[in-house]
C-alpha cells in the first residue's frame, strides 16, 4: 500500500461495533484512516464506514488489541485481500495465525510487529501500545497522538494496573470498558466459572470499578469518555452510563459540561464524533 502524506486539523472517531458481538472502531481524518480491532465481517465494516462517508480505499491500517475472536474476525482477509497492514504484537499475530476460525493470511508485506511502550508514526498518528490485564494470548491498549489531541483506548481490561492508569490519565479522549453490572452479573444465568473468569481480575471491569476509577482521577483535562464493550447479557446502556455518571457527579464532577460522557452500544454504529 503506497501512503500519500497529509495532514489535518480535523480527526474524527467513531465506533462500528463494540461487544462480544463484535468490535471495530475507526479514527482518521478527511484524507485516511486506520481501524482499531474488525470483529465484524467485511461487508459490515464497508457499510458501516460508508454511512460516515468513508471508502475502504482511505483505510491504511489496521490495530489490534488481543487474539480473542471478536477483535480479529476480518484482519487477516483484509490484509491478504486489500493489502492492509496490520499492526500487532508478536504473540497476538501468533495467536490470529493460530485461530482455527481465520481461513486468511497475515504475510510479509502487511504484518507489523509492535512492541508495547515503543511509539510508532502512521501518517499524522504517533501511536503506542501498552499492557493491559486481560485473559488472551496478549493485550494492548494504545495511546494515540495527533493534532493538539490525545486518544486512549482500552478495551477488555481485566483490571487498571498502574501502567493503563497512566495511559487513561493522559487522554483527553478515552474510551474504557464498562463490562459488566457486578448484580445482574452475579444473580445471572452464567455458571459458576464464567463468573469467575470474568470479574477474577484478568477478565473485564464492572461498571462500578470503571466509575469509581474516573471518579478519583479525573483530569480537567479530560473532555471526552466513552464506555465499551458492554456484556449483552450482564449490562445495559442506561445502566452502565447512569452508574458512571453518578459517580462522577458526587464527586463534583459535571457530566455535559466539563466532560462528555457516552456509551457505544453492542453491534450499533455510533455517531461521529470530530475534534
Amino acid at each position: 500500500m503506497q501512503y500519500n502524506l497529509f495532514s489535518s486539523d480535523r480527526f474524527s472517531f467513531f465506533s462500528l461495533s463494540s461487544g462480544s458481538c463484535g468490535n471495530c472502531y475507526y479514527l482518521g481524518n478527511s484524507h485516511y484512516g486506520m481501524l482499531i480491532d474488525t470483529g465484524l465481517g467485511p461487508r459490515v465494516i464497508k457499510k458501516r464506514l460508508a454511512e460516515h462517508g468513508i471508502d475502504f480505499s482511505t483505510i491504511y491500517a489496521i490495530l489490534i488489541t488481543h487474539d480473542h475472536y471478536d477483535h480479529i474476525k476480518s484482519a487477516a482477509y483484509l490484509a491478504e485481500k486489500l493489502n492492509i497492514p496490520v499492526y500487532a504484537t508478536e504473540k497476538v499475530h501468533k495467536g490470529i495465525r493460530n485461530c482455527p476460525l481465520v481461513k486468511n493470511t497475515i504475510n510479509g508485506t502487511t504484518k507489523r510487529v509492535i512492541e508495547k511502550g515503543e511509539s510508532f508514526q502512521i501518517e499524522d498518528f504517533r501511536i503506542t501500545a501498552f499492557d493491559v490485564p486481560h485473559d488472551s494470548s496478549d493485550n494492548a491498549g494504545y495511546f494515540f497522538e495527533f493534532g493538539s489531541h490525545k486518544l486512549t483506548l482500552a478495551t477488555d481490561v481485566g483490571n487498571i494496573s498502574d501502567e493503563v492508569a497512566y495511559y487513561i490519565c493522559k487522554a483527553h479522549h478515552l474510551v474504557i470498558e464498562s463490562n459488566y453490572d457486578e448484580e445482574m452479573l452475579n444473580n445471572g444465568r452464567y455458571p459458576y466459572f464464567l463468573k469467575q473468569r470474568i470479574s477474577n481480575g484478568s477478565g473485564h471491569l464492572s461498571n462500578r470499578e470503571t466509575a469509581e476509577f474516573l471518579a478519583n482521577n479525573y483530569s480537567s483535562n479530560l473532555r471526552n469518555i466513552w464506555l465499551c464493550h458492554l456484556s449483552g447479557d450482564n449490562n445495559h446502556p442506561d445502566l452502565a452510563y447512569e452508574t458512571v455518571k453518578n459517580e462522577l457527579i458526587r464527586k463534583g464532577i459535571e457530566v455535559g459540561v466539563t466532560v462528555n460522557l457516552d456509551v457505544f452500544r453492542r453491534n450499533v454504529l455510533s455517531s461521529k464524533i470530530d475534534f
